[in-house]
């Protein structure tokens, strides 16, 4: 049988993928302001990590125009929600011991 360890998802090993998806995980959108806001990043910092979180699937970018504006929102994806809530479980049960 696996160690409780070896089954915690490697996406969110990250500090800020974690903090990036816990952000997504209690707000249905968020705007890219308001997330590099929340935690405390660098533009480039932030779009590596929501670019490898979108790259495994778990998060959903939409790209549009307010005005003349660029305007970029992020959302968790349906699998990156279940993703990260069996990664919470986890952490939960090595807690519990």
């Amino acid at each position: 049988m696996k160690h409780l360890i070896h089954t915690l998802n490697k996406a969110f090993d990250n500090r800020v993928r974690l903090g990036v998806m816990a952000v997504l995980m209690a707000n249905e959108v968020v705007s890219f302001t308001e997330l590099k806001e929340a935690l405390d990043l660098t533009d480039g910092n932030l779009a590596s990590h929501v670019a490898a979180l979108e790259k495994v699937g778990y998060v959903s970018v939409s790209k549009q125009f307010v005005g003349k504006k660029p305007n970029t929102t992020y959302s968790a994806s349906k699998e990156g929600k279940t993703a990260f809530q069996e990664h919470l479980e986890v952490l939960e049960k090595l807690l519990r011991g």
